[in-house]
C-alpha cells in the first residue's frame, strides 16, 4: 500500500504502522510530498512523525477511530456495497431539512437518525441537510469545531454509519446534503499547521489566522480542500454540500477558491452522471456568489438568504435588536421586498454594519431556487441566549403562517428539525471540549457575550453541561400531541401542494405582487395561486374572485362572498386558486 503526505518544510518523515516504523521518501513529481510503500489493509492504523517529532494522524485520514489525536485507519470506499441505486436529486423543486445528528435523537447517532427517516419521507421533504460530521474532540458539539475535513465523527457512527444513513435515506427517496467547514478548523486537535502552511497571517478571521488560499503553498491547500469536497460527494453518494460562511474564505488570488471548487464539482457531476450542487452561507448579499462562472460569477448553485429570515422574523415577533433593526423599521416593506427580489440589503445602508451593504440581484437573471428561504436555522436559534425556538413565543396560528410563507415563497424552502411540529425543545449552544482551559474559556465567553445584552450569567446555559445537549434533543412524543400534530399535518399539506402545484416551484418571482395590509395580512401570488397569511389579531378581508377555491387552510374558511371578499381568521393562513 502507498502512504503519502504533504510536509514541505520537514527534513525527515517517518511512517508508523502496526508493524513498525518506515522512513518515507521525497517524491520528485510533486514538491513537498513524501511517500512510502508499506503493508496495509482495511483497518491498519498509522501515523506520521515529522523530524522525529510527535506522532500525528494523516491530514487526509478517512477514519480516526480514536478521535482527532489518535492514529488514522486505512479505509476503502470500494468495499462498500450500496443497497439502493441513486440517480441523484437536483436542487430545483427541493425542500430541505436541516438536521443535527447529535440531537435529532437522544442516542445521537446516524443509525438512530435513520430510524426516523419514515417521518421525513412522510413529511414530504426532498433532501436532508446534515450539519457537520467531521471529527472533533469529545462526543457532543455543533460540529463547527471539526479538525479533520476528510473523516467522520466516530461517536456518530464513523464512515460506515454515515454510509448506512445515506443509503437508508436514498431508499426513502431522500437526497442528502452535508454541511462542510472550509473557513477554519477547531481550536483543539488541529494538526494541520505542523504539516505545512495550511493557514496564513496575511488574513484574519473571527477564528484567527485564515486558511491559506492565496499565499505560498496555497495551491496544495486549495487542492486539499477541493479533494475533501469531492471525496464526500463520491465516497458517500451525497447530493450536495453546504459551505459554511464563505465570506470568511479570504482569497486574493486571480481566481477565487470557490470558482475552482464549483468547477470541480460540476465536472464530477458530469463524470458521475448525476446532479450535484453547492449551497453557500454568505452574508455579503453579492449576486456573484450564485452567478454561473461563464457569466463572471463564482458558480455556486444556491445560497442561504438571511435577509428573508430577518424580514420574516421581525414581522412575526416584533424583535428589533442587532441586525433585526433595519428590518423592524418597516417589517411589511422588508418582507415584501425580499419576496419580490431576494435581498433586502442590495446597496442600502445597514445600521448594524454602519455602511451600505449588498448589491442588487436581478430576479430576471437568477432563478428563485438559488436562494434558500427559512424561518429558523441552527444559527438563528442556537445563537440566542437560551436557544429558544419560535414556538417558545408564537401561537400555533403564527407558526402556521410562518410555514405558509416559507413553503410557498419563491425560494427553495428549508426547515430546521422539529420545526414541522412546532417543537418546543430549545436548541442551545453545547460543547464537549476535553481541554479544561478551552472549556472554561468557552463558558466565560458565552456568558460575557450575553451579559453585554443584559442577560444574567446564571441564566446562560453552560455549554459544557451534558444537560444542555440533552435539553436540545428533540422530543419525539410531541408530534403525537396537540397542537403539534395539527402543525405537522399543516406542514405535510403545504409540502404536498408544493409538489403538485407547478406554480409553487416556478423559477421566476417577478410576478409575486407581495403586499402587507394595515391588518398585518401578508399576500403574494404564485401564478394562479394566492398565498395569504394573517399575522394580525383580528380577521382580515381579502378581495378574491367569487370563483376562488381554497386549496389549504390552517382554519376552516367559508367560501368567498358574492362581492368577492374572503374572511381570513386572525393568525391564520391559506392557499387559494384564484385563476386558471
Amino acid at each position: 500500500m502507498l502512504y503519502e503526505v504533504w510536509a514541505p518544510h520537514a527534513t525527515r518523515v517517518t511512517l508508523h504502522t502496526d508493524d513498525g516504523t518506515h522512513p518515507m521518501h521525497r517524491t520528485h513529481a510533486h514538491e513537498g510530498w513524501w511517500q512510502r510503500e508499506a503493508p496495509g489493509t482495511e483497518g491498519t492504523q498509522y501515523r506520521f512523525a515529522l523530524d522525529d517529532g510527535p506522532l500525528r494522524p494523516d491530514p487526509r485520514a478517512r477514519r480516526l477511530p480514536e478521535g482527532p489525536d489518535g492514529p488514522a485507519a486505512v479505509i476503502g470506499p470500494a468495499r462498500w456495497e450500496w443497497r439502493h441505486d441513486w440517480p441523484g436529486r437536483d436542487l430545483p423543486g427541493a425542500v430541505l431539512y436541516e438536521l443535527h445528528t447529535g440531537t435529532f435523537t437522544r442516542e445521537g447517532t446516524f443509525d438512530a437518525a435513520a430510524r426516523r427517516l419514515p417521518h421525513l419521507a412522510a413529511l414530504g421533504i426532498t433532501h436532508i441537510e446534515l450539519m457537520p460530521v467531521c471529527p472533533f474532540p469529545g462526543r457532543h458539539g455543533w460540529g463547527y469545531d471539526g479538525v479533520a475535513p476528510w473523516a467522520v465523527h466516530e461517536p456518530y457512527g464513523g464512515p460506515d454509519g454515515l454510509r448506512r444513513f445515506v443509503d437508508a435515506a436514498h431508499g426513502h427517496g431522500l437526497g442528502v446534503v452535508l454541511d462542510v467547514v472550509h473557513n477554519h478548523l477547531g481550536p483543539s486537535g488541529n494538526h494541520l499547521p505542523a504539516y505545512g502552511p495550511y493557514f496564513t497571517d496575511r488574513h484574519q478571521t473571527p477564528w484567527g489566522a485564515a486558511v491559506n488560499l492565496d499565499g505560498p503553498g496555497s495551491a496544495e491547500v486549495r487542492t486539499y480542500l477541493i479533494g475533501s469536497a469531492l471525496a464526500w460527494l463520491t465516497d458517500y453518494r451525497l447530493d450536495g454540500l453546504r459551505l459554511d460562511a464563505v465570506h470568511a474564505l479570504a482569497d486574493d488570488s486571480p481566481r477565487h477558491f470557490l470558482a475552482d471548487l464549483s468547477e470541480a464539482v460540476d465536472g464530477l457531476a458530469e463524470r458521475l452522471g448525476r446532479p450535484l450542487f453547492l449551497i453557500a452561507e454568505s452574508d455579503r448579499n453579492d449576486p456573484a456568489t450564485i452567478t454561473p462562472r461563464p457569466s463572471g460569477g463564482l458558480g455556486l448553485h444556491a445560497q442561504w438568504n438571511d435577509d428573508f429570515h430577518h424580514a420574516l422574523h421581525t414581522a412575526l415577533t416584533g424583535e428589533s435588536q442587532g441586525y433585526y433593526a433595519d428590518f423592524a423599521a418597516d417589517p411589511g416593506y422588508a418582507l415584501t421586498k425580499t419576496l419580490r427580489g431576494g435581498f433586502f440589503h442590495d446597496g442600502t445602508h445597514s445600521s448594524f454594519r454602519g455602511r451600505p451593504h449588498g448589491r442588487p440581484l436581478d430576479p430576471a437573471a437568477v432563478p428563485a431556487h438559488r436562494l434558500l428561504g427559512y424561518a429558523q436555522t441552527h444559527d438563528q436559534i442556537g445563537n440566542r441566549a437560551l436557544g429558544d425556538r419560535l414556538a417558545a413565543r408564537l401561537s400555533p396560528g403564527l407558526l402556521a403562517c410562518a410555514a405558509a410563507l416559507v413553503l410557498c415563497a419563491p425560494f427553495t424552502p428549508m426547515l430546521f428539525m422539529g420545526e414541522e411540529w412546532g417543537a418546543r425543545t430549545p436548541w442551545q449552544y453545547f460543547t464537549d471540549h476535553t481541554d479544561p482551559e478551552l472549556a472554561e474559556a468557552v463558558r466565560r465567553g458565552r456568558r460575557r457575550e450575553f451579559a453585554a445584552h443584559g442577560w444574567p450569567a446564571e441564566e446562560i446555559p453552560d455549554p459544557q453541561d451534558p444537560a444542555t445537549r440533552l435539553r436540545s434533543c428533540l422530543d419525539w412524543d410531541e408530534p403525537l400531541r396537540a397542537p403539534h400534530a395539527e402543525l405537522l399535518a399543516w406542514h405535510r399539506r403545504l409540502i404536498a401542494l408544493r409538489h403538485t402545484e407547478p406554480a409553487l416551484t416556478a423559477p421566476g418571482w417577478t410576478d409575486t405582487d407581495p403586499a402587507v395590509g394595515p391588518d398585518r395580512c401578508v399576500t403574494f401570488r404564485r401564478g394562479p395561486l394566492l398565498v395569504a397569511a394573517n399575522l394580525g389579531r383580528t380577521p382580515a378581508e381579502l378581495p378574491v374572485p367569487a370563483s376562488a377555491r381554497v386549496l389549504a387552510a390552517w382554519r376552516p374558511l367559508p367560501p368567498p362572498e358574492r362581492n368577492g371578499l374572503l374572511h381570513l381568521p386572525a393568525e391564520s393562513a391559506a392557499v387559494l386558486r384564484v385563476s386558471e
